[in-house]
């Protein structure tokens, strides 16, 4: 196989982009050489490919750094209204790459890096992913930071430090172990400590009632140390911050055990308070109550939420005097979005502030905190929802538990007077639920506390208000909102496929990079030879670099004119990877029983982690690893199937997998996927979509037409209709041999020959208790993929239809669901303001 050229090689070849000057270049290596030598201490002889990593790192992120402290100014002098974007995890990936673009420095560090005798995608490839995110929701708030630097919007990300983010999963004889991910082990060039912004929060103690109001006393402290990591807008000169908490242990910590002489112990148990920032959850739609979670959430709400009151506060630039004392304007000057419920806490820590501290009173306190707030939410999923128990409350946050029980009582007060006597709605609608253990929803507390509550896809909406949040929606029906989900052009465009963005950027130029509904420009081509012949080149290269990438990493060597057919995300029965294992054992028995028959081949690819506690998500990687080893082992086969488990997904390796991709599998049963994001990665990156009437894919089919996407199976209404009727696996067994003989051959142990009854618990859920009815689209499926090699046949008729995707993909661009957040939700406007670069004068006045 040719070896396919370099990211760095197309680009010195063409790029339409930001041709690098010789001054640039120059300066670049200057700072690259001083970097090595006076902050890693090291010289050309001895230093390592990481050093040569950092000293670029640092030699970029020196350029940051005058916009960053500028737009901070600019901030400060023009006081917008400031976005808070509260998250548990912010999925940001790799950092210097995304910095070189969105700063236009790329091919003059690719000069430079060439001209030092090095390789810009070898340094590139030793960043350690900033994994502090499991999937969906927090890539979600990496790409709003983005967009929100890039409308320029005085806009800062709030979470958590994690020591150890996602784990990094190993496959070991195709089961998933999973590894402590120690990403900060060689340390973090992007990050700046801020210890002067330290703050102490409370935990535990108890409450006394004094006649100054409520007093929450003999709490253990733990102190937020920030750690802030510079967010650059695409090309604009801002700077936004993204401010992580890290949790220290006072000095006093364990007063009592020094008093009693055991010092030693003492230190060592600082360790407890400090854990609270060591791990992210493994968990993705799913709700584990633990204790150290629910610190967590607190810790990031009550830490945050003093640093956005001293900010709102302050006079001026770099001064902590206080100057506003009337709360009056807040909600004017301050928006908090809550990114799940998992920030929830921020409602009632808002409210301990204003009532506690500030002696505003609850009315006027309550208006403050329901017009500054909003939340969106995320799943729909029984399982996800976060309830946490009473007991737990009354011994971590006392003061927290007295005043939800205050919201409550006032928001059922409101219901019995609009609804005298519906004792049933009141039990819904309840902050609390009645049981044993009692529980706070946190959903409801959100809803209630909020003065918008947004769904992330048109559909995911519509369900949110007939469904969780039905009682709700009769009530405030103007709470509620659809903001579909988008992901950010630039790190899913622009930096993962320079091949694509290219070839787009010379038929209608670059601006669609922040413009992205631009795209559509490109069915002006839809008969252009050249263009269909230009863009199927690309995908081709694209697959050969994966191809290369898949030989070195999994030894095995796979067909490059194959379908790449892949399915990445996390491992969870609702989003069927059982199904698309079912196509693979159903592809390979036809290969079987007619192998002299020609078959259009294809490399089929899954990937993505199983919560560590998750008993079924962990066999359905081992069916699938089980089933591969097979498949590729048979001669009969050849090369006309492929089965691959890609290992540790993540965002580093999304971005090479996503541009290689032919067939994106998004087949979750409908009314389960919020909205999925990686269909929108797919689709904008020239992949078709075979999928369900699910999440995003709805709004995906409208903008492209339906004709366009490979749509099969039940919709929504066809699932709701099924439940009433009630679910019967085995009648679809009985009718479908092709089905049949699949399940027969699991359960015999065709794919596990030393474990028989290896696979028993995932046949028997199939058979018996199937959520999300596998075998009821598994005929319609089938078929779908049938109507896939069809098309796959005919490469310019497959190139059209690709081209109509990518055309129709900008809605979701991540800038237009901000610029809605921005315009519907928090009330500013996007800004095309570009702040003057450090080396230039700095405006004054309204420029």
């Amino acid at each position: 196989m040719a070896k396919p050229l370099t990211d760095q090689e197309k680009r010195r070849q063409i790029s339409v982009r930001d041709i690098a000057g010789l001054g640039d270049v120059a300066e670049i290596k200057t700072n690259f050489n001083r970097h090595l030598h006076f902050t890693l201490v090291k010289d050309r002889n001895v230093a390592t490919p990481r050093d040569y990593y950092f000293a670029l790192a640092h030699t970029v992120r020196d350029h940051l750094v005058g916009r960053w402290i500028r737009t901070q100014q600019y901030y400060y002098e023009k006081d917008p209204k400031r976005i808070h974007y509260l998250s548990l995890e912010f999925y940001m990936g790799r950092t210097l790459q995304n910095t070189m673009i969105n700063l236009g420095l790329q091919n003059a560090c690719d000069e430079a890096i060439y001209q030092l005798g090095l390789d810009l995608e070898e340094l590139e490839d030793i960043e350690e992913d900033a994994g502090l995110g499991n999937g969906g929701l927090g890539r979600l708030a990496a790409c709003f930071l983005d967009s929100m630097a890039t409308l320029g919007l005085a806009a800062y990300g709030y979470g958590i430090r994690y020591e150890f983010g996602i784990f990094n999963q190993k496959v070991t004889n195709g089961w998933q172990v999973e590894e402590a991910d120690d990403w900060l082990r060689y340390g973090n060039p992007w990050e700046k400590a801020r210890p002067e912004y330290m703050l102490p929060v409370h935990f535990y103690g108890h409450v006394e009632h004094t006649a100054e109001g409520a007093k929450w006393i003999n709490t253990q402290v733990v102190l937020a140390m920030p750690y802030d990591t510079p967010v650059p807008g695409y090309k604009n000169n801002t700077v936004n911050t993204m401010r992580l908490w890290s949790a220290k242990a006072p000095n006093d910590f364990n007063l009592e055990e020094f008093n009693v002489g055991d010092y030693i112990q003492a230190v060592l148990d600082r360790n407890l308070a400090e854990n609270i920032s060591r791990v992210l959850y493994p968990n993705d739609n799913f709700f584990e109550g633990k204790e150290l979670r629910l610190k967590q959430e607190y810790f990031v709400v009550a830490a945050t939420l003093q640093d956005i009151i001293r900010r709102f506060k302050s006079s001026k630039f770099g001064c902590r005097d206080p100057v506003r004392t009337s709360f009056e304007t807040f909600p004017d000057k301050v928006a908090i979005q809550l990114n799940d419920t998992h920030p929830a806490l921020a409602i009632p820590e808002l409210m301990r502030i204003l009532v506690d501290v500030e002696k505003l009173d609850w009315d006027k306190a309550w208006e403050i905190t329901t017009k500054t707030c909003a939340y969106t939410n995320h799943t729909v999923l029984p399982e996800a929802l976060e309830r946490w128990p009473v007991t737990m409350f009354e011994l971590l946050l006392p003061r927290h538990l007295q005043i939800i029980y205050e919201i409550n009582q006032r928001h059922l007060d409101k219901i019995k007077e609009q609804f005298p006597g519906d004792m049933d709605r009141l039990r819904r609608m309840s902050l609390i639920e009645e049981g044993e253990p009692k529980r706070i929803n946190m959903a409801h507390l959100c809803v209630v506390g909020s003065h918008a509550v947004n769904g992330v896809a048109q559909i995911h909406s519509d369900i949110v208000k007939s469904t969780v949040f039905k009682d709700f929606y009769g009530m405030e029906p103007e709470k509620f909102q659809n903001k579909t989900n988008g992901i950010t052009p630039r790190r899913w465009l622009l930096l993962c496929n320079p091949g694509l963005a290219d070839l787009i950027t010379e038929k209608i130029g670059e601006d669609f990079t922040t413009d992205l509904f631009q795209l559509r420009n490109l069915l002006d081509f839809i008969d252009d030879e050249a263009f269909i012949r230009n863009l199927a080149n690309v995908k081709q290269e694209n697959k050969q670099k994966f191809a290369v990438y898949l030989e070195n990493e999994y030894h095995v060597k796979i067909n490059p004119e194959s379908i790449f057919d892949i399915q990445v995300k996390r491992i969870h029965e609702y989003k069927r990877q059982l199904l698309n294992c079912l196509h693979i054992i159903t592809f390979y028995n036809r290969i079987k029983k007619d192998p002299n028959k020609v078959f259009v081949p294809r490399t089929i690819m899954i990937g993505g982690k199983a919560a560590p506690g998750y008993h079924m998500a962990k066999l359905i990687i081992k069916l699938i690893t089980s089933v591969g080893q097979v498949v590729n082992n048979d001669p009969v086969v050849g090369d006309r199937l492929k089965v691959i488990f890609l290992e540790n997904y993540r965002v580093s390796l999304a971005e090479k997998v996503i541009p290689a991709a032919d067939l994106s599998e998004q087949i979750s049963t409908a009314g389960t996927e919020a909205s999925g994001t990686g269909n929108m990665k797919f689709m904008l990156n020239g992949a078709l979509t075979i999928g369900t009437m699910d999440g995003a894919n709805v709004e995906m089919a409208e903008e492209a037409g339906e004709d366009n996407l490979f749509i099969f199976g039940m919709r929504v209404e066809d699932v709701d209709a099924m439940d009433r009727k009630g679910y019967n696996a085995k009648e679809y067994y009985d009718r479908l041999p092709e089905l049949q003989q699949a399940i027969d051959q699991i359960r015999s142990g065709l794919f596990s020959p030393k474990e028989p009854e290896l696979f028993k618990d995932v046949v028997n859920m199939l058979m018996n208790h199937d959520r999300f009815k596998v075998f009821a689209d598994y005929e319609a499926y089938i078929a779908c993929q049938e109507k896939v090699n069809e098309l796959y046949k005919n490469p310019k008729e497959w190139t059209k239809v690709v081209i109509r995707n990518i055309a129709a993909s900008g809605k979701f661009s991540s800038d237009r669901t901000i610029s809605e957040y921005a315009r519907e939700i928090w009330g500013v406007e996007p800004s095309n303001v570009k702040i003057p670069p450090p080396n230039e004068p700095r405006i004054s006045g309204d420029a």
